[in-house]
C-alpha cells in the first residue's frame, strides 16, 4: 500500500503535468485553479496543500519543466555526434522533431508563460528566464569547439549563438500559434538550419586575384 507521502507526491506531480499542459494550452492568464485541478483529476484542496496560489504553482511548474526537458535533450540521439557542428545541426534537426501533435505538445511553457508575466510577476518571469538561458548554455560548449575547430572568429560569439537558436526557436511555436499549424515552425527550423550552415561555411580569401 502506497504511503501518505507517495500519495502526496504522485498528486503533486500530476498538478504539474495539468499545468504544463493546461497553460500551454490557455496561456497563464486563462488558466484558472479549477482547470488545472480539472485536468489533474484532483481537488482544490489537494492543489493547496502542495501550493499556495497559480504563480506558486507555476513557478514549480517551470522547474519542472526544466528538470523534465533536461532529461530529454542530455539523452537525445544529437549529443552522440562526435564533429561539434553535426551535433548542433542535430540539436536543431531533433528540435524540429518534436513539433508532433497538437499545439500544446510541443510549444514551450516557460516561453508561452513569459510573454505574459514579464512586466508583473518578476519571480515567475526570473524562472522562465532561467530555464531558457539555462538550456541555452547546454549549447555554448558545443558551438564553442566547433568555431575552434574550423578557426572561427567572428563579432558573434558562442554565448550569442546559442541564445538567437532559443530566440529562433521560440519565434516558430509564436507563428505555429498565428497560422495555428506546425508547417510554419518548420519552415523556420529549415532555415535556422541552413543559416547556422553558412555562419561555419569556410568563407573565400579576402585576398582578389591579381
Amino acid at each position: 500500500m502506497a504511503t501518505a507521502i507517495e500519495t502526496r507526491h504522485e498528486s503533486k506531480t500530476r498538478l504539474l503535468e495539468a499545468a504544463l499542459q493546461v497553460i500551454r494550452a490557455k496561456g497563464y492568464s486563462a488558466t484558472r485553479v479549477e482547470d488545472i485541478c480539472e485536468a489533474a483529476g484532483l481537488t482544490k484542496g489537494s492543489f493547496f496543500h502542495h501550493f499556495s496560489s497559480k504563480e506558486d504553482l507555476a513557478l514549480a511548474a517551470a522547474e519542472f519543466w526544466i528538470e523534465g526537458t533536461g532529461a530529454l535533450f542530455a539523452s537525445a540521439r544529437y549529443q552522440k555526434e562526435a564533429d561539434p557542428l553535426d551535433r548542433l545541426l542535430s540539436y536543431i534537426d531533433f528540435r524540429k522533431g518534436l513539433l508532433q501533435g497538437e499545439l500544446p505538445d510541443y510549444t514551450c511553457l516557460v516561453g508561452t508563460m513569459v510573454q505574459e508575466v514579464y512586466d508583473t510577476h518578476p519571480a515567475l518571469r526570473e524562472a522562465c528566464n532561467r530555464s531558457i538561458t539555462t538550456h541555452a548554455a547546454t549549447l555554448t560548449p558545443m558551438i564553442a569547439e566547433a568555431m575552434a575547430q574550423r578557426g572561427i572568429t567572428a563579432d558573434w560569439t558562442a554565448e550569442s549563438l546559442a541564445l538567437y537558436v532559443q530566440a529562433s526557436i521560440q519565434g516558430a511555436f509564436i507563428l505555429a500559434k498565428a497560422q495555428h499549424g506546425v508547417a510554419v515552425a518548420e519552415d523556420c527550423l529549415d532555415h535556422l538550419h541552413r543559416y547556422v550552415e553558412l555562419l561555419f561555411r569556410p568563407q573565400p580569401s579576402p585576398h582578389r586575384a591579381r
